[in-house]
């Protein structure tokens, strides 16, 4: 049971927290631990049941999803937090991803996403596909005086200045929403050297998972919404 992923459903719907539920348990890799319907009650049940995993709602009564995922993310050994939205352009998905969150999925994408999302930061990656990512990234597009005060930002972040040549490469790509496998495939390294490459990258930048590491890149201004690395 030690290989099991440890999942708590937070959603105040009961409908939809028993259809996450069946869905969850109906594969053998992993278990519902317990189900929460607000932020407050996750919190207290992260506390009791320990989840390896919490897929939480945004919109919740009494304690937000955005402020259980900021508690929770905030905790040393705490969950990873998937964060369950109706639109993919949900003006919380950002301050989610900011607060710790290891990423977003839309409510209703196809089962198998779900199990698969679970699995991907259970691992400790990042639940960013590119596309959603560009999309995501377009809102938060800052005026030109405002991308040029970015840029400067990127030069003058002590923690960027942490990073060799090919950290950077690598946390530029990162930026973008590719895998360990296209990194490799496009720097022309092995896939042990690229997740080397990514845990140093995690741990000069003080960031908890991939997803932070987007959000890292986008508000110093170390990529632009156009994808562009900035000359330093």
């Amino acid at each position: 049971m030690n290989d099991v992923i440890r999942v708590l459903i937070a959603d105040d719907q009961a409908l939809l927290r028993g259809s996450f539920r069946l869905l969850v348990d109906s594969d053998p890799g992993m278990r519902v631990v317990a189900e929460a319907a607000d932020g407050e009650e996750a919190i207290a049940l992260c506390a009791q049941h320990r989840p390896d995993v919490v897929l939480m709602d945004v919109q919740m009564p009494r304690i937000s999803g955005l402020e259980a995922t900021r508690a929770l993310c905030s905790q040393p050994g705490g969950p990873r937090v998937i964060v369950l939205t109706m639109y993919d352009l949900d003006e919380y998905v950002y301050e989610a991803l900011r607060a710790g969150a290891s990423g977003f999925l839309l409510k209703n994408s196809p089962p198998s996403e779900l199990l698969h999302a679970i699995k991907v930061v259970h691992e400790g990656n990042a639940l960013l596909a590119p596309e959603i990512t560009k999309r995501l990234i377009a809102t938060l597009t800052p005026s030109p005086s405002a991308a040029t005060t970015r840029m400067s930002a990127a030069r003058e972040d002590a923690r960027l200045e942490r990073l060799t040549a090919r950290e950077r490469e690598t946390f530029g790509l990162i930026a973008r929403g590719r895998s360990n496998d296209e990194i490799a495939a496009e720097l022309h390294l092995s896939r042990m050297t690229v997740r080397t490459y990514v845990s140093r990258i995690l741990t000069k930048l003080d960031s908890r998972d991939r997803a932070g590491l987007v959000v890292i890149a986008y508000e110093t201004g170390f990529i632009t919404p156009e994808g562009q690395v900035p000359q330093c």
